[in-house]
């Protein structure tokens, strides 16, 4: 088997305006490309990291929401790399997002801390370096 890493993580939101906003104006993802799907009237965007990383965004009219945050079954989690965790969560905080207070993975050492995009889903920020 010949895996080389992810292609993309795929999020359903609730509002995709204020999602689109959230993803791109205030995290910085690039638009590669956006898609409507009139057979399903629903959004595709696909954003991008510089390192290739990629999130595709959805727009599902009547899409139930998540079970519980964050550990129902499935994805718990989407992760992002920083060097400077405290200064990506300092941005984040100007920027109204609420992130919860630095902690320490006792496995590994390195610093982490979750905050939400708009539908609740738990991102997390971690320290690499």
């Amino acid at each position: 088997m010949n895996l080389t890493g992810f292609h993309h993580v795929a999020i359903i939101c609730s509002d995709y305006t204020r999602s689109k906003a959230f993803y791109v104006d205030l995290l910085g993802f690039t638009i590669l490309e956006e898609t409507y799907r009139s057979e399903r009237d629903s959004y595709k965007l696909d954003l991008g990291l510089p390192d290739g990383n990629r999130i595709e965004l959805f727009s599902m009219p009547g899409a139930p929401p998540r079970a519980s945050y964050p550990e129902a079954q499935g994805l718990r989690h989407l992760a992002f790399a920083t060097p400077d965790i405290e200064g990506v969560a300092a941005e984040l905080k100007q920027m109204g997002i609420a992130v919860e207070d630095l902690r320490v993975d006792s496995l590994t050492g390195k610093r982490f801390a979750f905050f939400a995009d708009p539908d609740g889903l738990p991102l997390e920020l971690y320290e690499f370096g």
